[in-house]
């Protein structure tokens, strides 16, 4: 049976991916406690990874999409912790945004919002977190973004 998260998701027409697997030395998440943290997830689509630089070969609305793409691996790999179930989120409690950008690209909050939305849009009020928008020089495989995020369950 679905539960009230995956019949939210349905009803936005949102497919979660499946949970990527590590591209190193590394867990996809971790629980401590109520805590679920979960490992940076870069930008991809099922078109595969999606580069770029902000403020050079991609603009905030294209990077404001890599964010709301990694946002959705972030859920699968939190549907994975949680056995499958969406339901035991109680609240995103913060999410960590890498912006791969150049000196001069000072929007990364606007980019981070696109993962922002899209847990307010499928969490509601427990989607609303704490959270860093930080640029780097450059990101794993050359992806436009990487979010981790930090879970409280139930």
């Amino acid at each position: 049976m679905a539960g009230k998260i995956d019949a939210r998701l349905d009803e936005l027409g949102i497919t979660l991916p499946d949970a990527p697997a590590p591209a190193a030395n590394y867990v996809p998440f971790v629980q401590a406690g109520d805590l679920v943290f979960v490992s940076g997830q870069i930008s991809q689509s099922s078109a595969g990874l999606i580069k770029g630089r902000l403020g050079d070969t991609m603009d905030v609305a294209e990077g404001a999409e890599a964010a709301r793409r990694c946002g959705m691996s972030l859920l699968a790999q939190a549907r994975a912790a949680l056995g499958g179930d969406l339901d035991r989120i109680v609240r995103v409690v913060k999410l960590t945004g890498f912006v791969n950008s150049t000196p001069e690209f000072t929007d990364q909050p606007k980019v981070i919002n696109g993962c922002s939305d899209l847990m307010v849009e499928v969490l509601g009020d427990a989607g609303r977190h704490a959270r860093a928008a930080v640029s780097a020089p450059a990101l794993p495989l050359g992806v436009a973004v990487e979010i981790e995020a930090v879970f409280q369950v139930k």
